[in-house]
């Protein structure tokens, strides 16, 4: 079998640093060709120095000179900037890529992937979230294999048949999509404007950066999930329905005609995504632990209270009206959880603020990436302004 090499875009953060867990399992299977990173170039460097690639890239140039340095030893060479970026995504000798670069800065490397042809482990969600029709080309176009990496897009993934993107003749009536309600799930809604970034940070099952821990106890991040469903399985907003489930014990489920429900179930650990994706079609060990059914005891699932996470209705009235309306909301959402998180603005403003944008924007089709940028700018600065 022959090695395969992989680009991890995002390194350092949770989903980057899973992957090189895995990859350390399968040293026969797995080769890195390049990491990457934003700030975190220390932990980029150990990375470095353990996997030994071919590249690493900075988002910086004064870091990348700074990591050249303390790299002096080893054959990695260290490259800087966005451009840098799409080239080692879309190398010759690549054969898969981890999409795992947070937000909207991720939309060019990983487009890159797609229109090289590689296998795009996708758990950038902003990527089709900001810009679905064109990255769903630019798959098509560039002949790549698109494995979703969010635990809750996997599990779809592996509970649908063969043909997934004809649910008419796949005999598929909705996808339902769980989420656990994040920190927040039973807090008094009269306490939710005194709660803090920490506070909204300790996620109760899962390890995740701090910005998608806030998306998740918004829940924001189910509603951006949502849009992302309906690209990579190409249904409309209207077949898929998010349910509240605490124990994130099941990560997804599909229902089919005849009344069956199929659900993948599993320990919270990113792990199990990745394996399974970077393993497609066979199956490979991926250091997560077996799930004790007996300890699980309870699985408990409710309807999303709209009134505690507007954000989620928020997302649905995007993904329903098209056009650029979900690259605003996502853009909007950023800055506001970037000035939530600098302790600017109070946790239920963050809805508040994309409501804002969203009811004042005049959508328009975005027909290039050019248009996507300029629609992601736009949104951005209408949220500053009312900052």
């Amino acid at each position: 079998m022959a090695i395969k090499q992989l680009t991890v875009l995002g390194a350092t953060g949770s989903i980057g640093v899973s992957t090189l867990d895995v990859v350390a399992r399968h040293p026969d299977r797995y080769s890195v060709f390049a990491l990457t990173c934003h700030s975190q170039v220390e932990l980029l460097a150990q990375q470095c120095r353990q996997f030994v690639p071919r590249y690493a890239v900075t988002s910086d140039k004064d870091q990348a000179t700074k990591l050249q340095q303390s790299l002096a030893d080893i054959p990695t060479e260290v490259l800087a900037g966005p451009q840098a970026l799409c080239d080692v995504a879309s190398a010759d000798e690549v054969d898969m890529v981890m999409a795992a670069i947070v937000g909207a800065a991720g939309l060019l490397p990983t487009l890159a992937a797609a229109e090289s042809g590689k296998r795009v482990l996708l758990a950038n969600k902003e990527s089709l979230v900001m810009a679905g029709n064109l990255f769903m080309q630019a798959v098509q176009r560039g002949g790549a294999e698109l494995l979703p990496i969010d635990s809750e897009h996997n599990a779809i993934f592996q509970c649908l048949p063969e043909g997934y993107d004809h649910f008419d003749r796949a005999g598929v009536r909705k996808i339902l999509l769980t989420g656990s309600g994040g920190p927040f799930r039973t807090t008094p809604l009269a306490e939710l404007s005194a709660v803090t970034p920490d506070q909204a940070c300790a996620h109760p099952n899962w390890s995740m950066g701090r910005k998608i821990s806030v998306d998740s106890a918004t829940m924001m991040n189910k509603g951006l999930e949502l849009i992302e469903a309906c690209w990579l399985f190409n249904v409309s907003p209207d077949w898929v329905e998010v349910v509240v489930h605490p124990q994130s014990v099941v990560h997804s489920m599909v229902e089919y005609v005849d009344g069956s429900v199929l659900a993948q179930l599993g320990n919270p650990d990113m792990r199990t995504p990745i394996a399974h994706a970077m393993a497609w079609p066979q199956r490979i060990e991926s250091g997560v632990s077996s799930l004790d059914m007996v300890a699980a005891a309870r699985l408990e699932f409710e309807v999303p209270d709209e009134q505690r996470f507007p954000s989620l209705r928020l997302a649905r009235q995007a993904a329903a009206a098209g056009k650029d309306l979900a690259a605003a909301l996502n853009a909007v959402n950023e800055v506001a959880v970037a000035a939530f998180l600098q302790g600017r603005l109070a946790f239920p403003r963050i809805a508040e603020l994309v409501d804002q944008v969203l009811q004042q924007w005049q959508g328009s089709e975005p027909n290039s990436i050019e248009a996507v940028q300029a629609s992601d700018q736009m949104a951005r600065q209408k949220a500053t302004e009312l900052l």
